[in-house]
């Protein structure tokens, strides 16, 4: 943002309306004009708004502003949160104790914020029988329904059959 922001001789307009250092309004004064009065107190004339007519122009320390800006950017960036996506692969024809295991593994991933992406596999002929599958990503779904909220229902892609969970937000 502060990139692209025109300071000092970098401005092209005639008139500007200039905002003084402490925020008050000066009016509507020429660039040179501007440029001296912000000089006189070693400070910088900073455009703010260049597509206004006349451009609004600012007193103020260039540099301070930019170092502020900075800080209040890496500020937003460490409060971002990124979201895995982890995934859990099933079978059809999977056993009451290894679906247990990859739903405690589920349900980990969850707890930590992650979204989960469960699929199953279909080998060979077992596509005949989608709806098995598509029973035990429901069963997977319903055992997380208390920290998760489905986020895309179980569907078809090729040989396989996908269900996205992502973890309840508190609100």
């Amino acid at each position: 943002m502060s990139k692209d922001m025109l300071v000092n001789e970098g401005i092209r307009a005639r008139e500007v309306r200039l905002i003084g250092a402490n925020g008050d309004q000066i009016g509507v004064k020429s660039k040179a004009e501007a440029l001296d009065m912000a000089r006189n107190v070693n400070l910088d004339l900073v455009c703010v708004a260049p597509n206004a007519k006349p451009p609004v122009c600012r007193i103020m320390d260039y540099g301070k502003y930019r170092y502020e800006q900075q800080k209040k950017d890496k500020e937003a960036r460490k409060k971002q949160k990124t979201i895995n996506v982890k995934e859990v692969r099933l079978s059809p024809t999977i056993e009451d104790h290894d679906f247990n295991t990859k739903l405690r593994n589920a349900r980990k991933f969850l707890s930590k914020g992650d979204k989960v992406k469960a699929a199953i596999r279909f080998r060979g002929r077992a596509i005949t029988h989608s709806e098995i599958g598509r029973n035990v990503l429901e069963r997977l779904a319903k055992e997380c329904e208390d920290i998760a909220i489905v986020e895309a229902k179980p569907k078809m892609e090729g040989r396989s059959m996908f269900l996205v969970l992502a973890p309840k937000t508190d609100k």
